[in-house]
Formats: C-alpha cells, sequence, structure tokens
C-alpha cells in the first residue's frame, strides 16, 4: 500500500454540501432567566418544561437527495454531514473518537438559525459519534465520574457553526428550488472514504484520492482501490495526449466509497403539541412507521436496569409522553427553562455536570436530544454489542457566542 502524504491545510477542491428545514426559533436570554435556570426545584423544573412547546422531528426517504444539499440548509441524520462552512472543517483529534481514535461517523444535524443574532442568521449543530458500544460505555462512565471542567475523553461529539446573512458561501437571498441554486463557492476536499471530514491526506501513490486519516486509506485500499490505483499509476505512465490526465472512476457528488454509513434522511418537524389528544395514542401507534415493538425495543434493554418504584414511575411517564408521536427522532426546545425527557432517574447529569462555553465560559443550556428509534431506521441490531442509547441531550452556548474556529464543539449528555 503506498504511503499516505499530509497536504497543506489550505489545499482544497471545488464543490461541496449543506441544510434547510428551520426549527423552532430562539429567544433572548435575559439575566434574570439565567438566575432562575440556576435555581429551583425538581417539581417546578419539571412543570415549566411540560409547559414549553417542543418541535419533533421526524426522518422520512429524501423525495430528492438534491435537496439535502448544502445550499438548501437541510436537516438531515445518516450519510455524510452538509457542512455550513465548507472549508474551515473540524480537523485533527477533534474528528476522532476518544477512546479507539478511530474517525467519528455523522449522526444527525439540525439547521436552527437565531434571528435575533445577525451573525446566526446561519446555524448548523451536527453530532458525531463513535459506531463502537464499548466506546460509548466508557464515555458515559467518564462522564459520571470526571470533574466538571475537565476536557474529557469523547465518543459522542457536537459542533455549532454559524453564519451572518452576508457571507462568502451562500446567496443573501433564499434558495428557489428552481434548479438553478448553488453555493457561491466550493469547499475542501473530503475523505475519499467517508465524505466526511477533511482529506488533509492524499494516496501517495496515485495522489488522486484524499483521506481524513491511515485508517480510512488503509480500508479504502483494501475495499477496492488497490485495483484503481494501479491503473490510474499505469495509465499515467502511457503515453497520453497533450493536458491529459489519469483519474479515479466517477462518482455521486457527496457519495461515499463506504458503504456502511448509516442511510441517508430527511429531518421534518412538527409541533408536539398536534400529538397531544390522549384518543389518538392507539391511532400514533397503527399509523407508525416504528411499530410499538421496535419503537421500544432499543428503550427496553433500559428497563432491567432501573431500580425502584421511582425509576420505573419514570419510565412509564417517558413512554407516555414518547408513545404521543412514537416515530419521533428529535425534540428540539431551545429555552432557558427547557430539560431533556429523561428514560429514568439515574444517569441524569447535574447543572454542575453541564461544563460552560469553552469560547465565552457562559452557560450552557439543553437545545436538543436524539433519540433511539433513528437506531430502527438506521437498521443497527438490538444485540448486546451494539449501538444502544435512551437519549443523547445536546447543550449549546447560551449565547451561541462568536469564536475565532469555524466549528465550535458543545457537549453531548448520553
Amino acid at each position: 500500500m503506498p504511503e499516505i502524504i499530509d497536504l497543506d491545510e489550505h489545499s482544497s477542491l471545488f464543490g461541496a454540501p449543506l441544510s434547510r428545514l428551520h426549527l423552532q426559533e430562539d429567544e433572548e436570554i435575559e439575566e434574570g432567566e439565567n438566575e432562575e435556570f440556576e435555581g429551583g426545584e425538581d417539581e417546578e423544573e419539571e412543570e415549566r418544561e411540560s409547559d414549553l412547546p417542543v418541535t419533533l422531528g421526524f426522518v422520512e426517504k429524501p423525495k430528492n437527495p438534491i435537496s439535502l444539499l448544502r445550499q438548501f440548509f437541510p436537516c438531515k441524520a445518516g450519510g455524510a454531514p452538509a457542512w455550513l462552512d465548507p472549508i474551515n472543517l473540524p480537523y485533527g483529534n477533534s474528528t476522532l473518537c476518544g477512546f479507539c481514535g478511530v474517525p467519528l461517523q455523522f449522526l444527525i444535524q439540525v439547521y436552527a438559525p437565531i434571528s435575533e443574532k445577525e451573525s446566526t442568521f446561519h446555524r448548523s449543530l451536527f453530532v458525531f459519534m463513535c459506531t463502537s458500544m464499548e466506546c460509548l460505555r466508557k464515555d458515559q462512565a467518564a462522564q459520571r465520574r470526571e470533574e466538571v471542567g475537565v476536557q474529557s475523553r469523547r465518543s459522542v461529539k457536537v459542533f455549532r457553526c454559524q453564519l451572518p446573512r452576508a457571507n462568502p458561501f451562500y446567496s443573501n437571498e433564499p434558495p428557489r428550488y428552481d434548479g438553478k441554486d448553488a453555493p457561491l463557492s466550493g469547499g475542501a476536499a473530503l475523505c475519499y472514504w467517508c465524505t466526511t471530514w477533511k482529506g488533509e491526506k492524499i494516496c501517495g501513490s496515485c495522489r488522486k484520492a484524499h483521506y481524513c486519516s491511515e485508517k480510512h486509506q488503509v480500508l479504502h485500499w483494501r475495499a477496492g482501490h488497490k485495483i484503481e490505483c494501479r491503473q490510474i499509476s499505469t495509465a499515467s505512465q502511457a503515453s497520453h495526449p497533450a493536458g491529459a490526465q489519469a483519474k479515479l472512476s466517477p462518482r455521486i457528488p457527496n457519495e461515499a466509497a463506504n458503504s456502511s454509513l448509516w442511510e441517508e434522511y430527511e429531518i421534518v418537524n412538527d409541533d408536539e403539541s398536534a400529538y397531544d389528544e390522549v384518543d389518538r395514542k392507539e391511532e400514533n401507534y397503527e399509523s407508525s412507521l416504528v411499530t410499538i415493538g421496535n419503537t421500544t425495543e432499543h428503550l427496553k434493554s433500559l428497563l432491567d436496569k432501573f431500580e425502584g418504584d421511582e425509576d420505573k414511575k419514570h419510565w412509564a411517564s417517558f413512554q407516555e409522553r414518547i408513545a404521543r408521536a412514537p416515530d419521533q427522532v428529535i425534540r428540539y426546545c431551545r429555552d432557558v427553562k427547557a430539560e431533556p425527557l429523561w428514560p429514568g432517574i439515574r444517569g441524569q447529569p447535574s447543572k454542575a455536570d453541564i461544563p460552560n462555553c469553552s469560547f465565552c465560559h457562559g452557560p450552557r443550556y439543553f437545545e436538543f436530544q436524539v433519540l433511539s428509534p433513528l437506531l430502527y431506521y438506521f437498521q443497527v441490531s438490538n444485540d448486546s454489542d451494539s449501538l444502544d442509547w435512551a437519549t443523547i441531550a445536546v447543550y449549546t452556548c447560551a449565547a451561541s457566542c462568536e469564536a475565532s474556529t469555524s466549528y465550535c464543539e458543545e457537549f453531548a449528555w448520553e
């Protein structure tokens, strides 16, 4: 196998991807609200949270995959991310699992602009995770024993990216969906294997294929690039018309060579209040794409871990709330008083467990959570060693601050 060569960090290719769907807009965070977040009893918090409007996200097969490209600002799950800033991507250790060192896989992205700030006219949140359940268990155990503020190793990472309306990547005007929409500029060369992370390395033989890591170069080599690479090298040594160049086999834009990426879906949203009628519960189950058994199959494994009546009571409440719309994969509520919907008492973070923003050092608040039915759509098995979670709660900077980096890492609690 040829060596892998580091590229200059400014090397790039033209052409990349991005986002659409608007979730609930933000309200300004007042100083008094910050104080209220710090105090209050648990019962008061539960009462406040239940009264807040929640936006639910559901996955659908995209009617037109082009609608998930970056110039349409999508919400999506699976496949490869539609990077908001297509050039200044996360790099180095931030792209790797903190336990096994393997590049993280794209899980989901949410387009959630904040209208009150010019700098957040476009705003997307990206969630990545390691596909190893062993790493997720280590991550969960580490979260529950580490001191606040200590930079821990993570198997689940969240990045926030935001842009003003006037920016070098997109038009000031909204997409027209007339077949002519296009970004104003190209993006960085992406890894040929995962099409997720920046391809800062190239194949040392053909010098055509880009990779984010040596790990992905090895996987691509074994999956068939070994043959293709030799064909390119042979063709390059043969006589060609002036200016001709050997090329990799053409592929669909943003299509990864890695066939094990999770299937790509569009995320559509609806207000939870539309599902509040109790007498619609059975109807929702019957019409659901995810049956009762499939919806809770990944969650049921957690029930055995619950001890005592309080945990089971909490579980029943969680089940009842989810049952209103069993296909939901996201619950979104960006409000200073919002809290995730937890399946049990144990494993919930305290306010002290949520670290402050690494950039402005202000507080982070809950913004959305990813639910386990997404695993059903990704066709993840329910074996003991398969990836599994009850919920992934995402906490973001309350001020959605500007930073010197395009992608600010936020915080997830599993």
